[in-house]
């Protein structure tokens, strides 16, 4: 499969790196300045290369196309012409003043997929608003219902982009799936703000239904007590997460050694330690204080209450779970050997490409090769500034 994608930042590239992961040939079209604004966002691994880049780019071929250029224009064209996917998410109406919207496109190419990654979608009163992650994690309420109970705050990743990439990936392999049968393209529209509301579901019906929205509770839950981080006697928080009365019961007795509190009315129910959170925290957390965190892990084990430890980014760098079950790989990069996680998927019928992370314009010539650009067409090109 080739695709073929316009695109920037995180959401799209999200979608076609998991793309090149399962093996597709995906060319990166950048801009001549700069490419990808995304390379520019830090410069945090050595050589200067940004992490973001580095993790959502793996795998590609870079091309660096003056699209402007009436010349970069045809170079665009004849590459969808060799593609199975056109995938964008330029800023609104971009593409359709380049002259690649989608019905132009499916005429010229009816087996073509058209994947567009837009921020409010293509209709309605905000159809032309630029859209960053952050902007719709507040346009979409997500804000409002995370962080503490006196401030509320934003995902310390880009959940809005996350969630679009991987809807816009899931209709792309629909479609694909559907082209076996129709032996026709399609035209898949997902936007950053429509996924995310898709991801606030619970919250949304809560709204709807009790009309107020779930209160902010920080780490804790806001229908399920007690399932929060509590403090332990050598510093180191644990989350404890107590989904049933059942399990209840069983922290009760053999955790905290508090039988009594079983039958208590202010802690038999979940709806009950609920209206009663504060109590249920403080009494946990006056036990917890005066265990080790490994005695409390293993005593939650040993009742078999869900728990785990409240880690900062090196503590899962160096997380046993990954260590040992090799979930780490290198990749090339043109800074040299860089790590990478492996993709969440395990297949016993492949395993994932993991190619480097592209230089910017690194495979012009051999794309260009690729339709039929000859040696001469490629240096006129070049000596243009069409491509770079």
């Amino acid at each position: 499969m080739r695709v073929v994608s316009l695109e920037q930042a995180v959401a799209a590239p999200f979608a076609t790196r998991h793309l090149a992961d399962l093996g597709a040939e995906v060319i990166k079209v950048e801009r001549t300045d700069g490419g990808d604004f995304a390379r520019d966002y830090d410069s945090s691994i050595r050589g200067g290369l940004a992490t973001h880049f580095a993790w959502l780019n793996r795998g590609k071929q870079s091309i660096a196309l003056d699209l402007a250029a009436d010349d970069g224009k045809s170079v665009l064209g004849d590459l969808l012409a060799t593609a199975d996917v056109f995938l964008h998410n330029l800023g609104p109406g971009a593409v359709g003043r380049l002259g690649f919207d989608a019905d132009t496109v499916r005429q010229r190419f009816p087996r073509l997929i058209v994947a567009e990654l837009t921020g409010y979608g293509t209709a309605g009163p905000m159809s032309r608003r630029k859209a960053y992650d952050l902007l719709v994690q507040a346009e979409a309420g997500f804000v409002s219902i995370t962080g503490s109970r006196d401030a509320p705050a934003k995902a310390g990743i880009p959940v809005a982009d996350i969630a679009a990439g991987t809807y816009l990936l899931e209709g792309i392999l629909a479609a694909l799936l559907l082209r076996q049968r129709t032996d026709a393209g399609e035209h898949i529209q997902v936007s950053l703000f429509d996924a995310l509301v898709e991801w606030m579901g619970y919250p949304i019906y809560r709204q709807l239904y009790l009309g107020s929205p779930p209160p902010r509770v920080g780490l804790g839950h806001p229908t399920v007590t007690p399932y929060d981080a509590y403090p332990t006697g050598d510093g180191t928080a644990v989350l404890i997460g107590i989904q049933n009365d059942r399990g209840w019961s069983a922290f009760a007795r053999q955790v905290i050694e508090r039988p009594d509190l079983v039958d208590d009315p202010r802690t038999s129910t979940n709806i009950a330690r609920t209206e009663n959170r504060d109590f249920v925290d403080d009494l946990i957390a006056q036990k917890t204080r005066a265990m080790t965190a490994a005695e409390l892990g293993a005593r939650l084990d040993a009742a078999g209450i869900p728990n785990g430890l409240v880690n900062d980014m090196a503590a899962v760098v160096e997380h046993p779970q990954l260590t040992e079950r090799g979930r780490w790989t290198t990749i090339g990069s043109p800074v040299g050997e860089i790590a990478a996680v492996l993709p969440p998927v395990l297949s016993s019928a492949y395993s994932p490409s993991m190619g480097p992370v592209p230089a910017l314009g690194e495979h012009t010539d051999a794309v260009l090769e690729s339709i039929g650009r000859d040696a001469e067409e490629r240096r006129r090109l070049r000596h243009e500034g069409t491509v770079s």
